[in-house]
């Protein structure tokens, strides 16, 4: 419940619910929103409110089509936002009609972050509030608007990383809601926890790293030259983030993505400029990594990572922290003493992390209350996967940096009728990077085309 000296605001009813319709080249599109319970065991209990963006092709508004709900990576990150009829989304509009949703916290749903959380009360009151933020929480939201959205009729669901963990959750917990699944890196493992997932993660990271020096020799110098003067100075980015050593290394988690290799090349090649009081780091390169490592603009990202893989009941602890200790490989400090490569680090989330970025500071206490605590819920229902009739098509991407492969192909045997596309053609971000071809494929794959 709320701080009884810091009242929520209601959600907007009435007018201000209202749906507007506009534009963009090719695309029809609607504002929807709606309001749900914010813990859904208390149906009369407070309620937040949702936003989603109808998509329909132009000259097709009129038409009875299928619906498609899309649930975006993350946790804490809102639906894309496209320009017209981009990448997947003019490839969905061939077929359906796409709602593409805001998950709760994020985008134009009630936001959750430094600002709006002090409302909820202290830190432990906060991180309460939190707990209802992940994957059980988002499919119930899914499964309270489905009859207002489709008149009652199952959809298909499309999630993205995170969100296919969504979706597996919700094979588990409301199978009927769903016409069918597609899942795009997304497949998570069922019963490991938070230490297996970065256990796992790790090595995969290393040879990301490893993959990328050979692709561009010269990095290995010049990361450990931007190092050792990090490391040094600990300079203040714009925004006042900490640039410190660690901070610097999770750049890695560009390795993720298709162009990311090209992208940390192109950052290191221009990090230093002479000045009259010495060599600096440029403002170029100051901005960019600012950019990079802020987390203003998602920070239940931060704040449930850890989350997203708990399920025994047993707390995070700071997993991907603790995990990091038993792979030396990463400890920056000894790889510049040592003169061996420095390691970029991946998808993982750090204590360090909430005193370096100003997004994130007032949220410390918030984070390790989460990461204390206990009684986390199974998210998946194994008896029930493995019974499961809706048409499931998954694309695993081989040596997903951020999902792990072997554990989505477990996951894949453990629900009855998946059918998984592995390839290594594309990296995390396929759905993205592969313009309409992924779902192209995998919607192919779900009408037995291929």
């Amino acid at each position: 419940m709320p701080h009884s000296g810091h009242p929520v605001p209601p959600p907007r009813t009435g007018a201000e619910l209202s749906a507007a319709r506009y534009r963009q080249p090719g695309v029809v599109l609607t504002d929807r929103r709606f309001t749900v319970p914010l813990d859904h065991r208390v149906p009369d209990g407070e309620r937040i409110e949702l936003y989603a963006r109808e998509a329909v092709a132009a000259g097709r508004e009129d038409e009875s089509l299928p619906w498609l709900v899309y649930l975006q990576g993350g946790p804490g990150f809102g639906a894309n936002r496209f320009s017209g009829a981009q990448a997947w989304l003019g490839r969905a509009l061939r077929d359906h009609r796409v709602l593409l949703l805001d998950q709760r916290g994020t985008g134009a749903s009630s936001p959750a972050n430094r600002q709006t959380l002090p409302l909820r009360g202290d830190a432990a009151q906060q991180a309460a509030y939190l707990t209802h933020f992940r994957a059980d929480s988002i499919v119930r939201d899914c499964e309270t608007i489905r009859p207002e959205v489709t008149g009652g009729a199952p959809w298909t669901v499309l999630g993205q990383s995170f969100g296919g963990f969504c979706a597996t959750h919700y094979l588990s917990a409301a199978p009927e809601g769903l016409a069918a699944a597609v899942v795009t890196g997304g497949l998570p493992t069922l019963d490991g926890a938070a230490d297996d997932v970065y256990r796992a993660a790790y090595p995969r990271v290393e040879r990301k790293v490893r993959a990328h020096y050979a692709r561009y020799p010269m990095d290995v110098e010049r990361a450990r030259e931007i190092g050792a003067f990090v490391s040094e100075r600990e300079p203040v980015l714009p925004g006042g983030h900490r640039l410190t050593l660690e901070a610097f290394q999770s750049l890695g988690i560009w390795l993720g993505a298709g162009d990311g290799s090209d992208r940390l090349h192109y950052l290191l090649e221009d990090a230093f400029v002479r000045t009259p009081g010495g060599r600096e780091l440029s403002d170029s390169f100051r901005e960019q990594v600012a950019a990079a490592l802020s987390y203003a603009a998602h920070p239940l990202y931060a704040l449930l990572h850890e989350a997203i893989y708990a399920q025994d009941g047993r707390a995070t602890a700071w997993a991907a922290e603790r995990v990091r200790a038993e792979f030396p490989q990463f400890d920056g400090a000894k790889a510049l003493a040592s003169g061996g490569p420095l390691y970029f680090t991946g998808e993982s989330v750090h204590p360090w992390q909430f005193d370096h970025d100003p997004a994130l500071r007032p949220l410390k206490d918030v984070a390790t209350a989460l990461a204390e605590h206990t009684g986390w819920t199974p998210l998946y229902d194994r008896t029930r996967l493995a019974a499961n009739e809706v048409p499931v098509v998954a694309a695993v991407y081989h040596d997903d940096m951020y999902v792990d492969t072997g554990h989505a192909l477990r996951t894949a045997d453990a629900v009855r009728g998946l059918r998984p596309w592995v390839t290594n053609e594309f990296e995390h971000d396929g759905l993205r990077a592969g313009g309409p071809r992924v779902l192209d494929r995998l919607l192919g794959m779900l009408h037995g085309d291929l």
